[in-house]
């Protein structure tokens, strides 16, 4: 298992291309091989795009969706991917007395968004595009890791030979739990007063979704 421990030098993106050359170039030192790049959409999928051409890969996507905590639609307490994988956040679920109820009808929820949102982006199944292959999962940054963790758990469950996970800046200790996740983590940037994930660059503005499919083409 192999997790980035580079501290963070100062450097901020300018935006989601920029990043994306510079996770490629790290990647490249670091000597990663991938069949295909995934991204996370929206955001990531610049990011991936970029990721995706230096190494001559493939470029799709993996979607999921947090789960949100009742009556606080901002905190979240899971994710889940199109293919109803999940990752739960028990510290947070115990904290907030969710019950079981609620916890299956936020799922199925979560799940269905998630494959809605892959429906949009592409024809055909996660599966068809993993099985057997290198697959490298790419996001803009992390912050919580919760939509990552029910990415990373999809498409091994779809069958990909090989899972690592990629970004340009993240938190620690939520890099850490990716790494429980797939084969290899890396984050070139790894800030010790980590915030929010648009702080370390300078646009980081919404990806719309026709944005984001326009990298696809």
């Amino acid at each position: 298992m192999k997790v980035g421990d580079v501290e963070l030098t100062g450097m901020i993106y300018r935006d989601r291309e920029e990043a994306g050359d510079s996770l490629a170039e790290h990647l490249m030192e670091e000597g990663v091989d991938a069949d295909v790049v995934l991204g996370i959409p929206r955001g990531g999928l610049p990011v991936a795009a970029a990721v995706a051409r230096a190494f001559d890969a493939e470029l799709d996507v993996v979607a999921a969706k947090k789960l949100r905590a009742p009556y606080n639609e901002e905190l979240a307490i899971g994710a889940a991917a199109a293919d109803g994988s999940v990752w739960l956040n028990d510290d947070v679920i115990e904290r907030v007395d969710v019950d079981e109820d609620y916890l299956e009808e936020e799922t199925r929820w979560a799940a269905n968004e998630a494959l809605d949102k892959e429906a949009g982006y592409r024809d055909g199944s996660l599966e068809d595009v993993v099985r057997g292959r290198r697959v490298l999962v790419v996001d803009d940054g992390v912050a919580t890791g919760a939509t990552a963790l029910a990415c990373l758990r999809s498409v091994r469950d779809a069958g990909a030979s090989y899972v690592a996970f990629a970004a340009p800046v993240g938190s620690g200790s939520s890099l850490r739990r990716l790494a429980g996740e797939c084969d290899a983590v890396y984050c070139p940037e790894r800030p010790r007063d980590f915030s929010a994930v648009g702080r370390y660059y300078d646009v980081f503005d919404q990806v719309s979704d026709e944005e984001a499919m326009s990298y696809l083409v």
